[in-house]
């Protein structure tokens, strides 16, 4: 039996990889994931916010120390306040690369087009095997169109396949007008993999200001569903690997990942819940199902459970109305 999968043209001995996060911050931590069977490592996001900042003393155009803006820009945080600056970043990827025998994933996040994207070249010379272009954005301006924003993420991809060699994995929200037409696009645009998806923190009200908070839970099985929804209806229609993020808490939900036609799934808050252990875990248990169906390879179960129908559109429409109907009087 072998468990061994492809990702962004990267072979990798099973699918179960940690995802970006501070897991990865410190090189012991970083030996141990490798030590507890994490497939891959993905560093934390370096910030688009952060590159500008060091280069142009300046955030999405804007002086920070210019009262016009101060408000504005209030929410960003201080330089000195990230665990890495930009160049510490480069170097951080130098010593992991130097750690582990695992491929190692850098991760680069933001919204535009901005010189900061430059910044994928030195990262490929620090030696990362691919890279993560992590896109968290809400789209709160009501003059900017869902095309708008589609095709800037779109020219965002283009020209960063220009830029370097290395595979580029793109990091996305659900919260897109057509989904699937993104895909597709980025897919066209060289994407050699989507990650299903991002998570959106959502801040809460402190009464006692009142003011808005930052609130940050773990994640559990109930954020899966989605996911699964879009693999599946993507597993074949895309060139490019799928990798799901979010909502992956135990072996069961793993496997549902691989079935729904994920070839690598990312783990976060089930590693900070359990250890580096819990990869050997989750391995196990796949092992265990493959040969309780008597699958020799992982390639036989993936995309096995297909959301494409015949057509896509009235399966969805069919299992909508029978979800509904299922409910008693």
């Amino acid at each position: 039996m072998t468990m061994e999968t492809k990702y962004l043209g990267l072979t990798l001995a099973h699918p179960f990889m940690v995802g970006a996060s501070p897991l990865a911050d410190h090189l012991d931590s970083v030996k141990r994931l490798e030590d507890g069977g994490s497939a891959a490592v993905v560093l934390r996001s370096l910030f688009e916010e952060q590159i500008t900042m060091a280069a142009s003393a300046r955030i999405h155009q804007m002086d920070p120390l210019d009262l016009a803006f101060a408000r504005t820009l209030a929410e960003f945080p201080r330089p000195e306040t990230y665990p890495l600056s930009p160049a510490d970043y480069l170097e951080h990827v130098r010593r992991v690369k130097d750690t582990v025998r695992v491929p190692v994933i850098a991760s680069l996040n933001g919204t535009t087009s901005e010189s900061w994207a430059r910044f994928a070249t030195s990262i490929e010379q620090a030696g990362a095997d691919a890279l993560e272009l992590n896109i968290y954005e809400m789209a709160t301006n009501p003059d900017e169109s869902a095309l708008g924003i589609e095709t800037r993420i779109r020219d965002l991809v283009t020209d960063l396949k220009r830029s370097v060699t290395i595979p580029i994995a793109v990091k996305l929200g659900p919260f897109f007008t057509a989904f699937g037409h993104v895909a597709r696009q980025l897919d066209r645009a060289g994407a050699d993999g989507l990650i299903l998806f991002n998570r959106f923190y959502q801040p809460d009200i402190d009464l006692l200001g009142p003011t808005m908070v930052p609130r940050l839970e773990l994640s559990t099985s109930a954020e899966l569903l989605l996911r699964l929804q879009w693999l599946s209806s993507l597993h074949g229609q895309v060139r490019c690997s799928l990798a799901v993020t979010g909502g992956v808490a135990t072996p069961a939900d793993g496997i549902k990942s691989i079935l729904a036609g994920a070839h690598a799934v990312q783990l976060v808050s089930a590693i900070l819940r359990h250890g580096p252990g819990y990869f050997a875990a989750m391995r196990e248990g796949l092992a265990r199902w493959m040969d309780s169906k008597g699958f020799v390879s992982i390639d036989q179960a993936r995309g096995l459970i297909d959301g494409r129908a015949t057509d896509a559109k009235l399966f969805e429409r069919g299992s909508y109305i029978r979800t509904l109907q299922s409910w008693p009087s």
